[in-house]
């Protein structure tokens, strides 16, 4: 049987790059047939590293059967997977996440989950040698899965160690990380063709605080202004997307990368009350400034009050 291996759902470059690189690992190391698959179409970065590494697309499925072998990387939460998850056979989970609890196994497996940056750094800490046996290409998705999970290592989630497989896997590549991930990140930030609720789930988890369950979204650009300028559009659309996503509220975080800052909208007194309570602002208008902030794992999430 063919192991399927696959991130969360609104795939970015490290849900779409990963189970790529652990694909490779499992076929042609491991000797285990397993193939790759997506949640959903990747964003635009991610789209960009396939086509910059000359790397298929896997195929999107809507779901796993029951007794499907599979192996979860990027994420170790239910609500980030295909409904029927724990009728599959989780074989493997490789994360960098909190362990958030709730998938069940056929009996005991691999887990591993490390105060990293990146799931593709642990990916190459698990094939030590063997990363050498790599193709260009698995090397490069790991390289720009590194690159775009630290905001080139301006995020603070960032490590030393991940700073290191980085420079390491771009003197093996011969590539200059500063070029590729200006080319990412400007990838990253072409969001012209995407509808205000497609923006709003692009890059989303789900979070409850207190009796509120938020659909906290972030989107990571080199230009700001080209979302801020759809403020009233986006905000007109939360609503409708947080009753599709049975959600309260959608929080909608526009993260600067070259600036280092989020800007959130707020639509409304309550996720006023959200961003007062957590990360200490005073709100006067349907905007607010939070300098310093960049990371959902690091910095939203656990601040996160009602």
């Amino acid at each position: 049987m063919t192991t399927k291996v696959f991130g969360h759902k609104a795939p970015d470059t490290d849900s779409t790059g990963s189970p790529i690189v652990w694909a490779w690992y499992l076929n042609e190391v491991k000797g285990v047939a397993a193939e790759p698959a997506l949640l959903g179409e990747p964003n635009t970065e991610a789209a960009f590293v396939l086509k910059h590494w000359d790397l298929q697309k896997p195929a999107i499925i809507a779901g796993v059967a029951e007794g499907e072998k599979v192996v979860i990387v990027d994420t170790n939460n239910p609500a980030e997977l295909p409904e029927g998850i724990n009728a599959a056979d989780i074989t493997a989970i490789i994360d960098h996440h909190k362990l958030v609890g709730g998938l069940e196994t056929k009996g005991p497996i691999d887990i591993t989950i490390r105060p990293l940056a990146c799931t593709a750094t642990i990916m190459y800490d698990l094939m030590g040698d063997d990363v050498k046996k790599a193709p260009r290409g698995i090397k490069g998705a790991m390289l720009s899965c590194i690159l775009s999970d630290t905001l080139e290592f301006r995020s603070p989630t960032t490590t030393d160690h991940d700073k290191a497989v980085c420079e390491a896997l771009a003197a093996d590549l011969g590539v200059d990380m500063g070029e590729l991930a200006a080319a990412m990140f400007e990838a990253k930030s072409d969001v012209s063709a995407f509808s205000d609720a497609e923006l709003l789930r692009m890059d989303s988890k789900e979070y409850t605080v207190g009796s509120t369950d938020l659909r906290v979204s972030v989107l990571e650009t080199t230009a700001p202004k080209l979302i801020l300028d759809r403020k009233d559009s986006l905000m007109a659309a939360m609503p409708g997307v947080a009753q599709e996503d049975g959600a309260n509220e959608v929080l909608l975080f526009v993260v600067d990368i070259l600036n280092e800052e989020a800007t959130l909208l707020v639509p409304n007194d309550t996720v006023k009350q959200i961003a007062e309570a957590s990360f200490g602002c005073a709100v006067s208008g349907d905007t607010v400034v939070l300098p310093g902030i960049m990371s959902r794992k690091k910095q939203i999430i656990p601040n996160l009050k009602a």
